[in-house]
């Protein structure tokens, strides 16, 4: 028999997709990827350098379970310059990538039945971890017209005894929107309340903001998670470096977890690590650059197509755009238009029933494969009309 909690678990859809469209290339069909979130770009030669280093170096043994001591004062340094908060090395577990980092933390917070509060729509993925820890996920709905921010009276509204945090992510998977300061620290306030909720921030797409300012939540409260990784920022994916910052009393339960299933990462990539932080500032800005020309490019695109989008999105690289005029079944709409358009989107519904009739595109591909894509949708549209 296979257990409740896999049979219970909903597939990624952006990876159906993808996996569709792999097919259909190896077929012959010339595909344009919108449907993806990852980089586009070479990871920065100062990267690969030191991790070529590692390797001749000898660097290819177990680490400490919490990360290279270097690696986390670097962390720490960073937060340090770009928030101006202080981050004790002690604080910080490096992991292979950021989704461990949030699997050992739902792990040692949650007790079953617990519940932690997720926007809808949110990252499809972080039901499954709330769930697969025996926690509850209590959505509260978002809404294009306020940029896809949480209201903070919402919150309030949705806390109980059982709620043991509230979930953030800014800028957002799937909206490329911004929390902010203001309600961020409307939200840090409510760690304040009877229930004490954390605040569990995912800041995977910190340095990706094209106009505004994305905050830390340990600006606004220590009574925080924070995940952060390498991936989006530094081009670096595959690779898989990762880590969570978090209150003292949690790191030595999340350390139990992190020796017992996954050891330590990886000891080459670590160093690797050490070198995109203290290096690679100018590859980010090269690349941050080249991002946001795509997105204003591609917002203006989609809004000469029909398409809504109400609050232009300010980071990440992502823009959801309300479909709901031409289809109110995102996932059936995403398939029609890679079997007949060529091009793969995010069905909205992959992140939660308030994200059905938006699609998902991602700019994390060239300005040229980016204009075909608006192309061949804008065709694909007239024949549908």
């Amino acid at each position: 028999m296979i257990s409740k909690r896999t049979r219970e678990m909903t597939s990624f859809i952006v990876m159906d997709v993808l996996e569709r469209a792999n097919e259909m290339e190896r077929a012959g069909v010339d595909i344009i990827h919108l449907e993806v979130g990852e980089p586009d770009f070479d990871t920065p030669d100062c990267v690969k350098a030191a991790a070529c280093r590692a390797l001749d170096n000898g660097h290819t043994h177990y680490t400490h379970s919490l990360g290279l001591f270097e690696l986390r004062e670097a962390i720490c340094e960073y937060y340090a310059s770009t928030y101006g908060v202080s981050v004790d090395p002690e604080q910080v577990v490096v992991t292979s990538g950021s989704s461990p980092a949030i699997f050992l933390v739902f792990s040692a917070l949650l007790e079953p039945g617990d519940e932690v509060i997720i926007s809808d729509p949110h990252y499809a993925c972080y039901p499954n971890f709330i769930k697969f820890a025996q926690g509850r996920p209590v959505s509260i709905a978002v809404y294009e017209e306020d940029g896809f921010q949480y209201r903070p009276e919402s919150i309030k509204q949705k806390l109980t005894a059982q709620t043991r945090a509230i979930f953030i992510n800014s800028p957002s998977n799937p909206t490329g929107n911004l929390l902010s300061a203001d309600r961020m620290r409307q939200i840090a306030a409510l760690t304040q309340c009877e229930q004490r909720p954390y605040i569990v921030s995912d800041e995977i797409y910190h340095g990706l903001v094209y106009a505004g300012k994305e905050h830390s939540i340990l600006e606004f409260t220590d009574h925080a998670f924070v995940f952060n990784g390498f991936s989006k920022l530094f081009a670096m994916t595959g690779l898989r470096l990762g880590y969570v910052i978090a209150p003292r009393e949690f790191i030595r339960p999340m350390q139990k977890v992190h020796q017992n299933f996954f050891i330590s990462a990886n000891a080459v990539v670590q160093q690797a690590g050490i070198a995109a932080l203290k290096k690679a500032g100018p590859d980010v800005a090269r690349m941050k650059a080249i991002y946001d020309e795509r997105r204003r490019f591609m917002i203006a695109r989609l809004k000469e197509i029909g398409l809504g989008i109400t609050v232009e999105p300010t980071g990440a690289f992502y823009v959801f755009a309300n479909a709901r005029h031409i289809s109110q079944d995102s996932y059936r709409l995403a398939f029609d238009i890679l079997e007949k358009a060529h091009v793969g989107v995010a069905p909205g519904i992959d992140f939660g029933p308030n994200g059905e009739g938006y699609l998902r595109f991602s700019y994390a591909n060239s300005l040229d494969n980016i204009t075909e894509g608006m192309d061949r949708l804008e065709k694909y549209l007239a024949v549908k009309e």
